[in-house]
């Protein structure tokens, strides 16, 4: 069994003209590859519960330092899909992109971002993102 750093996961997201990496600026992921809803399906005279899978339901959180200036920067990258009309692509790769890795792939709504100044604190942002369908769960 390996274990990784999280210095080398990566997250990319597309702000409306290709993937751009805002790892730099992250310093959490979470949510992935994320739950599903469970429907009850138990009727009279079961011995117990009984469930049916149901959809995905899968919300992805990024938190981040502030930056801004260049064109994968999250305030240069949110900026530009934060109210958009579509939703738009995002890869996660725990590992990094190394060919055979792990890659979680889905398309996204920016549910949320925000940015909080602490007195004494760098600037942070949080991000929330709302996966649209499914993830697609495979490899770089």
């Amino acid at each position: 069994m390996s274990f990784f750093d999280s210095e080398v996961s990566v997250f990319q997201l597309n702000d409306g003209s290709s993937l751009r990496d805002i790892s730099a600026s992250l310093v959490g992921v979470d949510g992935l590859p994320g739950p599903r809803t469970l429907n009850e399906v138990t009727a009279l005279g079961d011995g117990g519960r009984k469930f049916s899978p149901g959809l995905e339901d899968v919300t992805i959180t990024l938190d981040a330092i502030y930056t801004s200036g260049s064109a994968t920067s999250i305030d240069e990258v949110m900026d530009g899909i934060s109210r958009g009309a579509a939703a738009v692509a995002f890869d996660y790769g725990p590992e990094g992109t190394t060919g055979g890795f792990p890659k979680y792939s889905g398309t996204c709504w920016v549910e949320n971002w925000t940015h909080q100044s602490r007195v004494g604190n760098r600037v942070e942002s949080s991000i929330t993102l709302r996966v649209e369908g499914k993830v697609t769960i495979g490899t770089y």
